[in-house]
């Protein structure tokens, strides 16, 4: 037995000359390699991805962003929950040599730098193909640089980039991918006047809604719109006074009544453009503008372009009416409208919880957190819903069947098939709460039995029980009324929205 041998405490080794091993003899990887995938493994890069796309790519980066780290997230969780304690993974050269390389006590994740490599690209290209060409590249780079190693790692890779692909997968069981534009693919269109340059358009803007009204933000419509009046809404404002007075000149000009604010400020235009009987044109300019992303209006250019070629559809408009009178003030017959949805109950709360951590945590966690804490804090509701005496904990009407099914709808795919999309969550079955949290945490929510759907033209709503706090596009009115019809009018408003989005679509 040779010196080196006794030296190693190996028997039968024998002194040989010293070299270096290199990466395609599968000991050593280069050091660009080491590098790639030191920064891969680090959940910090894709927290900072994650910013820098959310920040450069707009509403639809945004949106990839939070399904990218929503991604890499399932995995982290994967990875200390499941698979790094109970894995045991085949390492040759530790396995070869016990004494120089105890084995640890616990096995990382297969390829773990790369699956949440796979996963954020993976679930970026999923929200949004366009910023997916950016990430995935780097994705196949980890994996060709760990993939020439040998046929172990090779295994590693496949089994890494499929944990990364099905994170990836998995955030669509309770946060479905949304289309890009998600009005109806071939809206009924209805003319309304050509304003070139705006001519006859007169805009109210409400620039507390949500994002600043910006001298950029003006200085943009009076370029893309040099002829139309600007009205900015004041604080001390009447903001219905306001959109009466130009909704009544644009009648006299035979114009158009524009809005840009968010989905409350939209809400009470569109009252006002039903009564004047006045095409609308909505401006996205609030936090989140969910009835503008459903009607394709996505930037300020689109609106303006519609504007200028008298582009416009038609849709239906919910309507709640007051049945009887309880209290001085109120009267039978008294009206409220709604573009997007009405509800009832624990669901206005739930959504301004959600809409608050929504930026940073992501829509599926901010839910949940959101859910929690008013089933903590809230009571359910006694109601008589057509007839049939519930508990709910709260419902939903939605003005057009929203999608996808179950607890957290989210877009429109039409805005004028004349249904109401009701859902309830009830109260009344045993366990309710849990029930209703593991439903959300599993995605099951809709097949379960504490949740009642329905797709009606009219609904009948009575409170016996509980406060009735009635919200309408998520701004939440003191009802002095407790029984309620709920309904649609029928392609009651004319608005403006481009043409090519229909050609887009089709």
């Amino acid at each position: 037995m040779s010196q080196s041998g006794r030296l190693w405490g190996i028997p039968g080794t024998a002194r040989r000359p010293w070299r270096p091993l290199t990466a395609k003899q599968g000991m050593r990887p280069s050091s660009a390699a080491q590098t790639l995938r030191a920064i891969a493994g680090h959940d910090a890069v894709w927290l900072g991805a994650a910013a820098a796309l959310g920040m450069a790519g707009g509403r639809s980066g945004r949106r990839a962003a939070l399904r990218g780290i929503g991604s890499v997230a399932i995995v982290s969780a994967l990875h200390h929950a499941m698979v790094k304690p109970a894995a045991r993974n085949a390492r040759p050269v530790r396995d070869a040599f016990p004494a120089l390389f105890p084995r640890p006590g616990t096995a990382s994740l297969p390829s773990s730098p790369l699956a949440p490599a796979a996963a954020f690209a993976s679930g970026v290209a999923l929200e949004s193909p366009r910023y997916g060409l950016v990430a995935l590249p780097f994705a196949a780079g980890l994996a060709a640089v760990r993939g020439r190693t040998g046929p172990v790692h090779r295994a590693r890779v496949a089994t890494g980039l499929a944990i990364g692909v099905g994170a990836a997968l998995l955030t669509c069981r309770w946060w479905p991918v949304k289309p890009e534009a998600a009005a109806a693919a071939a809206p009924p269109r209805r003319p309304a006047p050509v304003l070139a340059g705006g001519k006859g358009l007169h805009v109210v803007v409400n620039p507390s809604s949500g994002t600043s009204w910006t001298q950029d933000t003006a200085e943009a419509l009076k370029e893309l719109l040099p002829e139309a009046e600007l009205t900015v809404f004041e604080p001390g404002d009447d903001l219905v006074a306001l959109l009466d007075a130009a909704a009544r000149r644009a009648v006299e000009e035979n114009g158009a009544l524009g809005v840009c604010g968010g989905d409350g400020t939209v809400n009470t235009g569109s009252a006002t453009a039903v009564r004047h009987r006045v095409p609308l044109a909505v401006f996205p300019g609030g936090t989140f503008n969910h009835f503008a992303v459903d009607l394709g209006n996505q930037t300020l250019e689109d609106v303006a372009r519609a504007i200028h070629a008298g582009d416009a559809v038609v849709a239906d408009v919910g309507r709640a009416t007051s049945s009887t009178t309880e209290a001085a003030g109120s009267a039978p017959g008294e009206q409220q409208l709604f573009l997007n949805t009405f509800s009832i109950g624990v669901y206005s709360e739930l959504v301004h919880a959600r809409e608050r951590l929504e930026r940073r945590i992501g829509k599926w966690p901010a839910l949940t957190v959101g859910l929690v804490k008013v089933l903590a804090t809230g009571t359910p509701l006694s109601v008589v819903i057509n007839g049939r005496p519930r508990r709910i904990w709260l419902l939903f009407a939605g003005n057009g069947v929203y999608h996808p099914a179950g607890f957290a709808p989210t877009y429109r795919t039409q805005l004028d098939d004349g249904l109401l999309d009701v859902r309830a969550v009830e109260a009344g079955t045993p366990l309710a709460r849990t029930r209703l949290l593991l439903a959300v945490l599993t995605g099951t929510l809709h097949n379960s039995r504490v949740l009642r759907t329905a797709q009606v033209r009219r609904l009948e709503l009575e409170v016996r029980e509980g406060e009735p706090h009635f919200a309408y596009d998520g701004e939440v009115t003191e009802s002095t009324y407790r029984r309620l019809i709920l309904d649609k009018l029928p392609k009651a408003v004319t608005l403006y929205r481009p043409a090519d989005q229909d050609q887009w679509l089709r």
